[in-house]
């Protein structure tokens, strides 16, 4: 998928390399996510009486059946071998690419940020190029590999930790998304020196936000959720809050939408079924500009960690965004996560763990009575003086100073 809007944040002159991938296009992935949301085997139905379907019906089933299994089976194949993950098809372009910009002396270090996995294969020849090396972390490696759907296979599970290991070892620093996650990687490979890994956050661009902040609509109370949704940020109990909500005060549920900006996949696409009558919208994928335009015009913004093994070290990289545009958030996460946990130390609105379905209902249901009331204040985020942490330009600043420590051991080593 491709958001070309992101192309103004890189500066005029800088140099990029461009590198050809073999990976598939993207209909042949959304026909993977379709055969892993079909779980069920194909199977006959004996016919009985008058509904019997004729010959041709039941030809055209049966091939669908055939096709849908087979596209199952190629998704189980192409997930077990495709290691660590599906983006491993760049490779040979990214490290033809690279090998040439290393002869070519043209960097002092490689920054390799992740998920996808796949690309911290890059550290051995970085490394044996004499150039720094730094791995960045935005998620972490061993949740991925378990719970993401597209990653959990039988290889990943047994090589997976074996492989990160040997790609630690190449790595000069290395950087993580979370204190907590930085923790959890430091328990987990004791050979890792903790001076050399740092937990920066990610964060916020002031530039990106849109001068006109449009206000939102009076005769209804908007919530909008911007990302993708996929098994660690499932909404399944979002969902079941709003039936609730309907079952028990339909007038005042009928002035609800709830937005969903960007991409469901197909394991996840089964929680929303006849929820249009809700006041559930679908907007699909759009580009990052407009996500913000979106946001502003909810009363109220929504993030989402599911209550996943090791989703408690983490949280979306959009809650800053959040925080910076100044909206109250409905906060569904693990008790006790790190998600959780700046939450309440922002007070950024609601806070309900991600399943409890008559909390989440409860929190809806007095945002409503508020909206009614008319006290459903939308002003500048009240902690605004707190949040400097996470301006871009600051994070960019200890990057920065990762990078130079990072090419100063590279230097180091080959003297």
């Amino acid at each position: 998928m491709r958001d070309e809007s992101l192309l103004r944040d890189v500066p005029c002159g800088v140099e990029v390399t461009r590198a050809w991938s073999l990976e598939p296009g993207y209909a042949a992935k959304r026909a993977a996510w379709r055969a892993r949301a079909s779980q069920t085997p194909p199977r006959r139905v004996a016919p009985s009486g008058r509904s019997r379907p004729n010959a041709a019906a039941l030809r055209r089933t049966s091939a669908r059946e055939i096709a849908t299994h087979a596209a199952r089976i190629a998704t189980h194949l192409a997930r077990d071998l495709l290691f660590p993950d599906p983006q491993v098809l760049w490779q040979p372009g990214a490290q033809a690419a690279l090998a040439w910009r290393i002869a070519s002396r043209r960097d002092d270090v490689v920054l390799v940020s992740a998920p996808p996995f796949s690309q911290f294969l890059l550290a051995p020849l970085a490394r044996a190029g004499g150039v720094g090396v730094v791995l960045d972390y935005r998620d972490e490696w061993s949740t991925l590999r378990s719970a993401y759907e597209m990653s959990a296979s039988r290889l990943s599970g047994l090589l997976g930790g074996a492989l990160e290991a040997s790609m630690l070892r190449r790595a000069d620093r290395v950087v993580t998304a979370t204190e907590e996650f930085r923790a959890a990687l430091l328990e987990r490979f004791p050979f890792v020196d903790p001076g050399r890994v740092v937990a920066i956050p990610n964060g916020f661009d002031p530039d990106d936000f849109p001068a006109d902040d449009a206000a939102p609509p009076t005769d209804r109370f908007v919530v909008t959720y911007a990302g993708t949704i996929f098994s660690l940020t499932s909404v399944r109990g979002l969902l079941g809050a709003v039936r609730r909500l309907h079952d028990r005060a339909p007038d005042r549920a009928r002035r609800l939408r709830l937005r969903f900006v960007g991409r469901i996949v197909e394991t996840e696409l089964d929680a929303f079924e006849a929820v249009e009558g809700l006041g559930v919208e679908r907007v699909g994928y759009v580009p990052h500009a407009e996500v913000l335009r979106e946001l502003a015009r909810s009363h109220m913004t929504l993030c989402v960690l599911d209550d996943v093994p090791g989703t408690e070290r983490i949280y979306p990289a959009k809650v800053f965004e959040l925080m910076r545009l100044g909206r109250p958030v409905l906060t569904l996460a693990p008790s006790g996560s790190a998600l959780a946990r700046l939450a309440e130390r922002h007070r950024l609105g609601p806070l309900a763990q991600p399943r409890d379905e008559e909390a989440i209902a409860l929190a809806l249901q007095r945002s409503l009575e508020n909206f009614d009331r008319g006290d459903h204040a939308i002003e500048p985020w009240r902690n605004a003086s707190e949040i400097g942490r996470y301006d871009r330009r600051a994070l960019a600043g200890e990057f920065a100073e990762i990078l130079k420590t990072a090419a100063a051991d590279a230097s180091r080593r080959g003297s």
